[in-house]
């Protein structure tokens, strides 16, 4: 029995750590992970990478280390094409920088197959920002626009000019990188960039609705205005983009609002290489599952952002990553039941509510209570310590408690060692 999961996000790296624990050590399936990059990185924290507030390499997972402590096999490559008569997948050929060929192309059999892939920044076809924009979509972007954001420090401290963003956003991805980038400037400061000042930093969040975090009640999203205001943040709303060129973003109202760095965080889409596949996809490139997260073919399921899934009449499970952790929990134990000849068990999306980190400034957010209750509004420091644990929960999915309570140790040491921001 052959069990291949594609992607090792916030969905697919628990599920295949699941299965490894209760298939593959046992023997029962031979559990494979394949993915395109060497290492994992919780994707809610690239904001935090981007601006050096954590170093990528030290909090990274190393897939093959993974894998051997987990009973499970790991496959760099990117998943190319689908051959659904064989029941194999295709990685495309991988190779070097230079132009060599590492590994040529490959396929990799399956009886069940779990897609969970992620998504990528929607930008809508809009004129000039597939050039011009920096994107936040995996590891190796948020690196990119770490140097680019140093490099740029570097310049305006040495000619005292302003440091100025522009995000294009107003989603979590994008307040969240606001805050970041103050609190890097503020740190910048202590380690040698005498001139650079928060009073001389520039940035901006252009966003398209009424209100900034559209996905969460108005209540967190005035709270969240008030707070980056405070900071000296701008914040444009009902505001759309029609074109990004070299020197900024030029509005619907053809206004301009100009930067230095331009970041690009408004709406997402599965890959594109998704709909070529064969599966059912919608405008967005989502595959299509039904309750049991399956897509047409029986043998294939489909979890985290790269899917739609039904949650009521005209509204799918959001995509965030609790949402991929359910649906990894659940699918890890419908591919049990499969394996006994049972049936399977629909999938039940529980909102648990949403948090959002301002920095160290603050964070904000809704939980869920009970049925009766609703939920209720958190901020400050109760609401960082919770925004906190729910990596420490992503870590023990993948670690178990023991390691996760030294990793958090070893971070606490880490601090009086190393600087509090990443400098290179």
């Amino acid at each position: 029995m052959n069990i291949v999961i594609v992607g090792g996000g916030a969905g697919g790296l628990p599920l295949v750590t699941m299965l490894g624990k209760r298939l593959g050590r046992k023997g029962i399936a031979n559990i494979t992970l394949v993915d395109a990059s060497a290492s994992h990185i919780w994707k809610p924290r690239f904001h935090e990478v981007a601006t050096g507030a954590i170093d990528s390499d030290l909090d990274a997972v190393d897939y093959r280390a993974h894998a051997h402590q987990n009973h499970y096999h790991f496959h760099k490559g990117r998943m190319s094409d689908l051959d659904r008569d064989n029941k194999e997948i295709i990685l495309e050929a991988a190779v070097s920088p230079d132009g060599l060929e590492i590994l040529p192309e490959r396929r990799i059999p399956y009886d069940y197959l779990v897609i969970t892939v992620g998504s990528l920044g929607n930008d809508f076809n809009t004129a000039g920002v597939r050039d011009h924009c920096l994107f936040l979509d995996t590891r190796e972007q948020a690196d990119r626009f770490h140097e680019r954001f140093l490099n740029h420090c570097v310049s305006a401290n040495y000619y005292s000019k302003p440091v100025s963003v522009a995000i294009v956003g107003g989603g979590a991805t994008g307040v969240e990188l606001a805050a970041e980038i103050h609190h890097a400037i503020a740190l910048l400061k202590l380690y040698g960039h005498k001139s650079l000042d928060r009073s001389r930093l520039q940035v901006h969040i252009i966003e398209a609705g009424p209100r900034l975090l559209p996905a969460l009640s108005e209540q967190i999203a005035a709270a969240a205005q008030v707070e980056l205001e405070s900071m000296g943040v701008q914040v444009h709303t009902g505001t759309m983009v029609k074109q990004a060129d070299e020197q900024g973003f030029i509005t619907a109202d053809g206004e301009r609002i100009d930067a230095a760095l331009l970041v690009w965080a408004a709406g997402i889409k599965a890959p594109e290489v998704v709909a070529k596949w064969g599966l059912e996809v919608n405008r967005i490139n989502q595959l299509m599952v039904t309750p049991f997260l399956q897509t047409a073919d029986e043998a294939i399921f489909a979890i985290g952002d790269c899917c739609a899934c039904e949650l009521v009449a005209g509204k799918n499970v959001p995509p965030r990553a609790q949402s991929a952790q359910q649906m990894a929990k659940h699918t890890a134990v419908n591919l049990q039941r499969l394996i006994k000849n049972m049936p399977l068990k629909p999938f039940k999306y529980r909102d648990h509510g949403s948090l959002v980190s301002l920095s160290g400034y603050s964070a904000l957010g809704n939980l869920m209570g009970s049925m009766r209750s609703g939920s209720f509004f958190i901020e400050g420091w109760m609401a960082r310590m919770m925004y906190v644990s729910l990596y420490r929960l992503h870590q023990a999915a993948i670690y178990g408690w023991l390691r996760t309570i030294m990793l958090l140790m070893a971070g606490r040491f880490n601090r009086l060692l190393r600087p509090r921001l990443k400098l290179h």
